[in-house]
């Protein structure tokens, strides 16, 4: 586990998180004597690599919960004790860091910023009987195949985000012809098995596909594909990437005018990315998105708009749907050790199973069967840039064009069993 200064250091001395963190460990560090022993959650995030922007916003989101849950009296009370670990975005790391984070006390831990971290996160909650909530991971088998009682997922799955995007692809006219490029990785594959089954692009002689190097395509590996595709017949685009990546193979894309060819569907995209890419490489990118900082507004929720309100006061920039998440989680966490009235591992998963509730993305509930988090799924297209520049923060990026409740757009209990069974697992987590 970092300590405070290693923490600083990474996230730099003046940075708001950096400030909000020290006031944090400060209030934790001048525990009366007789107080009670507080509750520790475990944070697992990428503060270095290529997806270090998706963990900067875990943290805050993460730490603004626990802030508020702690300001309000904490959980059963018991004030919340955050630890962090960097991932670096590396499996064996994340898997050793959650061994320690348990060694010390962590009752749930929460983050990932990959699948394969998320897998490695969840087998060892396992092993340590604690609970494990991935925030953003979205390979299908997460909840699936490789699902077991003690994960959770916040995040959507490749193949809610598919659904949603078929849906609206079918709503636009003329024939289309796909081209897929992928990231070699349980998240890219499942995210092109997902769409092309949602879409009836199986036939991959008809739409191919080029699988790119992960983690670390070069960008020798991009262009190539892009020019692949260029050279085909297709005329939609999809670049099952993520983070830093996605962000490379879209400027890419701009700078070769490929969006005057193809429609470019991204099945999961976030402000992380779009930040990255900037709003030219963004013009016209269709996607799927758990979560935007307009939503509250679009849905009338006033816990939302307050969420949205503390976030960008305190970090001075507006939350990503990877913020939202973690947020979500810890608050979620604490409510559902509230009901049990422990902080027992197994009750409180009973208490989290089933349970439906309005939170800052609407309604959700926390599915009993995969554990899979039910929400809306928004498709969402990238505005011109001349209209993000017109925004105060120039963060509006994006147009919502559509959504699918997360009921529809999830695999059903019928084929989630049937899955399962096709794979040698029990119908039921374990």
């Amino acid at each position: 586990m970092v300590s405070i200064h290693k923490f600083a250091a990474r996230m730099g001395a003046g940075t708001a998180l950096f400030s909000l963190l020290m006031a944090s460990v400060a209030g934790s560090l001048s525990v009366p004597v007789n107080a009670a022993e507080p509750l520790k959650i475990g944070l697992h995030y990428p503060a270095s690599g290529r997806y270090k922007e998706h963990g900067f916003a875990q943290a805050e989101g993460a730490l603004l919960a626990v802030e508020e849950i702690n300001s309000r009296g904490g959980v059963l009370g018991r004030k919340l004790e955050l630890l962090s670990d960097d991932t670096a975005s590396e499996p064996e790391r994340a898997a050793n860091n959650a061994a320690t984070q348990a060694q010390a006390g962590a009752l749930m831990m929460l983050g990932g910023s990959s699948s394969e971290v998320a897998r490695a996160l969840g087998r060892e909650a396992s092993r340590q009987n604690i609970i494990y909530f991935a925030t953003q991971a979205s390979a299908n088998e997460l909840t699936g195949v490789k699902g077991h009682r003690n994960i959770f997922r916040e995040s959507i799955s490749a193949r809610m985000g598919a659904k949603a995007i078929g849906n609206y692809l079918q709503t636009l006219p003329g024939e289309h012809k796909f081209f897929y490029i992928t990231a070699s990785d349980s998240w890219g594959f499942s995210a092109e098995a997902s769409m092309r089954e949602v879409t009836g692009t199986e036939d991959t002689a008809a739409h191919p596909n080029v699988p790119v190097q992960y983690p670390k395509p070069s960008q020798k590996d991009l262009e190539n594909a892009l020019a692949a595709a260029m050279n085909s017949d297709a005329n939609v685009l999809v670049l099952s990437q993520y983070g830093k990546d996605l962000a490379t193979i879209l400027q890419l894309a701009q700078k070769r005018n490929v969006q005057e060819r193809f429609t470019i569907v991204v099945p999961v995209v976030d402000l992380e990315t779009a930040r990255e890419a900037g709003a030219g490489a963004m013009d016209g990118v269709i996607g799927a998105m758990a979560w935007n900082y307009d939503v509250p507004a679009a849905l009338n929720l006033d816990d939302a708009r307050l969420f949205v309100n503390r976030y960008t006061d305190r970090f001075q920039h507006s939350p990503s749907a990877g913020a939202a998440s973690a947020y979500n989680v810890v608050h979620q966490y604490a409510d559902a050790v509230r009901r049990a009235g422990t902080t027992d591992t197994g009750k409180v998963i009973s208490a989290l199973e089933n349970y439906s509730y309005t939170g800052i993305k609407g309604d959700e509930q926390w599915r009993a069967f995969d554990h899979q988090n039910l929400q809306t799924v928004y498709v969402v297209k990238g505005r011109p840039r001349a209209d993000v520049m017109k925004d105060k923060n120039k963060e509006n990026y994006f147009v919502m064009l559509a959504e699918t409740p997360g009921a529809d757009a999830a695999i059903s209990e019928a084929d989630w069993k049937q899955e399962r069974r096709n794979n040698g697992k029990p119908e039921r987590l374990e």
